[in-house]
This record gives C-alpha cells, sequence and structure tokens, in this order.
C-alpha cells in the first residue's frame, strides 16, 4: 500500500471512531451501520424494529442499542442527518454527455433537499472539492452546470479525497459516483481505495455509462465498479442510455429514504485496529425472502498503547 492510502486509512480508522464517540455517548466507541432490506422484487421494505434484526460481530452477538429508519427529514428526532455526496466524472471523454448527466444530476438534487450538507467532486486530471450547505443550493447547481469536460479521468484519487473528507461528518453518508471509464490518472491504484472504502461508514451509489467502450473494456470496468459499490453496501447501475438515469436516481432515491440504522457497542474491547466481520441477519420467519445489504464490517478502533 502506498504511503497517500495509509495515511488516508490511519485518518478515516481514527476519525470514525472518533466520530461515533462524539455522536452518541461519552467513553463508548459505538460502531454504526447503514442498512438497505428489499423484498423479492427489489423493492425497500420499511416498517421494521430494532427486533426484526440480529447483529453478529465475529461469531459473538451483539446488542442493539441504536436504531433510526429514514434520516432526519421527517422531524422525528431519532434518526442521523444525511450528509450527500456527489462524484461527478467532468473528463474529456464525458463532452458528448454532459448535458443529459447534469440534468438528471440537478433533478435528483432537487428531490433531496432534505439533506443537511451536499459534498461535490468534480474530477479529471484534477480533483476538486467543495460542501455546500442546505440553503447553498443554488450555488451548488451553478457549480455543476459551469465545469466544462476536459483531461484524463483521477476516478480513485477523487474518491480518496472525497472519503478523508467525510470524517469530520457524523450521521449517515451517501455518495453518488457517476463515471464513463476508468481510472487513467490517479496515483491510488484499486486495491487501497478498496481498504479506504472498508474503513468508511459511506454507503456508494456508482452510475457507470460504459456504452462507449468495446465490450472487454466494458467488462473490466463493469467489475471494478461493482465491487467498489458492493463493498459499501451499495449499488451499482448500468444504464445503457442516457434515458434510464432519471429512473435510476429515484430508485436510489426510495432507498434512501428507507434506510435503517443499526448501532451497537462491541463486546470486543480490544483497541487493535483490526478488521471484524459482522453479519446482520433478519429475524422474523415472513422476511426469509428478504435480502439486507450493508458493508460487510468494520476497522477496530487503534490506540498504540492497547495494541502493544
Amino acid at each position: 500500500m502506498s504511503r497517500t492510502a495509509i495515511g488516508l486509512l490511519a485518518a478515516m480508522t481514527a476519525a470514525t471512531a472518533l466520530s461515533a464517540h462524539q455522536t452518541f455517548r461519552a467513553g463508548v466507541d459505538l460502531v454504526h451501520f447503514a442498512v438497505v432490506v428489499t423484498d423479492r422484487q427489489g423493492a425497500p421494505v420499511t416498517g421494521l424494529t430494532a427486533d426484526d434484526f440480529e447483529l453478529i460481530e465475529e461469531g459473538t452477538r451483539q446488542t442493539i442499542s441504536y436504531f433510526a429508519e429514514g434520516d432526519a427529514s421527517d422531524g422525528g428526532g431519532e434518526a442521523l442527518p444525511l450528509h450527500l455526496g456527489l462524484a461527478l466524472d467532468s473528463s474529456g471523454s464525458m463532452d458528448q454527455d454532459i448535458h443529459d448527466v447534469r440534468t438528471a444530476v440537478i433533478r435528483f438534487l432537487n428531490a433531496n433537499e432534505s439533506a443537511a450538507d451536499v459534498t461535490l467532486v468534480d474530477f479529471d486530471t484534477e480533483v476538486r472539492i467543495s460542501r455546500y450547505a442546505a440553503s447553498e443550493y443554488a450555488r451548488l447547481i451553478e457549480r455543476i452546470r459551469m465545469r466544462k469536460p476536459e483531461g484524463w479521468t483521477a476516478l480513485y484519487d477523487a474518491l480518496g479525497v472525497y472519503l478523508n473528507g467525510t470524517t469530520s461528518q457524523t450521521g449517515q453518508k451517501v455518495l453518488l459516483l457517476y463515471t464513463d471509464g476508468g481510472d487513467t490518472r490517479s496515483s491510488l491504484v484499486l486495491p487501497e481505495l478498496l481498504d479506504l472504502l472498508k474503513a468508511s461508514d459511506v454507503t456508494m451509489y456508482v452510475i457507470g455509462y460504459l456504452e462507449r467502450h468495446s465490450s472487454s473494456a466494458r467488462n473490466e470496468q463493469r467489475m471494478r465498479l461493482q465491487r467498489m459499490a458492493e463493498t459499501t453496501g451499495g449499488q451499482a447501475f448500468f444504464p445503457t442510455s442516457l434515458k434510464q438515469l432519471d429512473r435510476i436516481y429515484e430508485g436510489i432515491q426510495r432507498e434512501i429514504a428507507a434506510r435503517y440504522s443499526l448501532g451497537y457497542v462491541s463486546t470486543d474491547t480490544r483497541s487493535d485496529g483490526a478488521w471484524r466481520k459482522v453479519e446482520i441477519r433478519l429475524t422474523r420467519p415472513d422476511l426469509r425472502g428478504a435480502k439486507i445489504r450493508t458493508r460487510g464490517g468494520y476497522f477496530a478502533p487503534y490506540r498504540e498503547s492497547a495494541a502493544r
């Protein structure tokens, strides 16, 4: 792993533990998982309670001490605020599609006004990142409209910069990535990026418009983007035409509104920074055909004195 990836990973792991500490209870590290439950047709299942879930960490059952559905937009006070990320590929290969992509993205943003803030990452050869409060949507939309496609594609670096920036955010974190191709510029490589995604509590949805690629290149990029999304408990979509974007965005929006937030204090008190596998199951027999999507685990907090 490169020094860049190691530095980002260490910062993210430490800050993730700290933000959980600050959000929930003083003196403990509460582990948070965003969970999506879908039925056999792929539609989100709503209305579940904490008793409908079972949470297993490294073979040991854990007690769920925090539970909420949706985000804080309903004013109920229980759910965590939503921090929305938007990563837009503005490299030269986007020239023919950028107008339609912008239109669909702006519609998506207008339908998600409940987000506490939006972080925009637009990238080509370089990476640019800005965070906008809910009251600054007009500035955000203008920023999206003004960027002209040019240059190469620093996709992995863009995601690394975004993930590092989320460590100061407390709440639910969702990233929407739109790209039309593979990385051609980054200093990070895919295995390093996957480590960063594992260390984060961000759920990523990927929209890959790959129709302009050859068949072999398209299949390779599809597998990479799917792996990135699935690492976070998200999904990857591959429309065959830009006309499908609105329908995809509507599905993502419904899923965000139906997410569950589960939190627990691990019975494993070691602070060794090790990866801990977590399995979340449904307990009700009538939900046997339902599917759960979430991240596969987390990195434990790391304290140098405790690890020795």
